[in-house]
């Protein structure tokens, strides 16, 4: 009974130390403007998109959009879960998007590396759609607290597609 005070002051600081710990080792920023530019191998359709995606509020609760700037128009609203430092540092979004789109999003900072490096790979499906299914493999690097830039390639069915550069502003 008598070594109770010294056990609760060390579980409460443990569990202290222990709640701090996810948002700390992940340190991705969720609140960001982009603008990219695409270079479509296939289709020869290379231009500009925005981009914008947001955490609402201090929640988990991810909301995106995109908005291709060529006549094209391949726009996009999305939704998800952020699971913040899921393991290893890595953050993992489930998200849906409109035209029965759905996917994961893995990021992960890699600051022992390169300060201000990070990494994401992101599988997207569409429902019905074989051939629709694909990953994107994005290499990013913090310039500043407010922005960033980023290489990415997209891998639709096993023929890389896509790349883009992007300009991200962090807000």
């Amino acid at each position: 009974m008598k070594h109770i005070l010294p056990i609760l002051t060390i579980t409460t600081l443990a569990a202290a130390a222990s709640a701090q710990t996810p948002a700390a080792a992940s340190g991705l920023s969720y609140n960001r403007a982009g603008l990219s530019y695409n270079t479509d191998k296939a289709a020869g359709d290379n231009g500009y998109s925005l981009s914008v995606e947001a955490l609402i509020g201090s929640s988990n609760i991810w909301i995106a959009g995109s908005a291709d700037l060529n006549s094209a128009g391949a726009d996009s609203v999305s939704i998800g879960y952020v699971f913040k430092n899921v393991a290893a540092g890595i953050d993992a979004t489930v998200a849906v998007s409109s035209d029965d789109n759905y996917g994961i999003i893995l990021r992960r900072s890699l600051n022992e590396v390169v300060a201000g490096l990070e990494a994401r790979l992101v599988y997207a499906r569409q429902e019905g759609s074989v051939s629709a299914d694909g990953f994107t493999y994005e290499l990013a690097y913090n310039i500043n607290k407010q922005f960033q830039i980023a290489v990415s390639v997209d891998d639709v069915s096993g023929a890389k597609n896509e790349t883009s550069v992007t300009v991200r502003y962090n807000f």
